[in-house]
């Protein structure tokens, strides 16, 4: 008995050009230190798009004591205060460690409006994720704050004093 070849036929392989697909690399992530850095330095140019960039849809920002902003509109409105009545802002990082994703600063905060220059300490902590901080918090003494203050607008006064003269 004859065998017959009754199974199924394959199709012929056709050849296929041969495309180079360039393999894309993903730009690796920015180390979280660097993120909080350039963060710190946008606001430093009083530069709020650039901050309101570096932070997550879902950041949480909290001045340790005061109710939390959550979300990048939430800070965006805090930080627009920032430039509606400060006219410079400089963070000076004495420490900044980071741990993973973890970042710690411990920093003096200079804000001035105006004639009035105002130095206290800070310390922050932010968590950093796929580049973006998704948590900032800053821990001072109110007492720092308001010291700073005081400090910084008797000198302001003392300046226009001398310039009277």
């Amino acid at each position: 008995m004859a065998q017959s070849d009754s199974s199924p036929s394959t199709p012929a392989k056709t050849a296929r050009p041969k495309t180079s697909r360039a393999k894309t690399k993903k730009p690796p992530e920015p180390a979280p230190v660097d993120v909080v850095t350039e963060f710190l330095a946008a606001l430093e140019r009083l530069d709020t798009d650039a901050a309101l960039a570096l932070l997550s849809d879902d950041v949480v920002y909290q001045n340790v004591s005061l109710p939390e902003a959550r979300g990048r509109d939430a800070v965006g409105k805090q930080l627009a205060l920032l430039n509606r009545y400060a006219t410079g802002f400089r963070a000076i990082n004495h420490r900044i460690v980071g741990d993973g994703r973890t970042v710690l600063t411990e920093r003096t905060d200079i804000i001035e409006i105006r004639r009035v220059r105002a130095a206290f300490w800070v310390c922050g902590r932010f968590e950093v994720t796929d580049g973006k901080i998704t948590e900032w918090r800053d821990y001072f003494d109110w007492a720092n704050v308001l010291a700073g203050f005081a400090a910084g607008a008797g000198k302001a006064v003392l300046g226009l004093l001398r310039r009277a003269r």
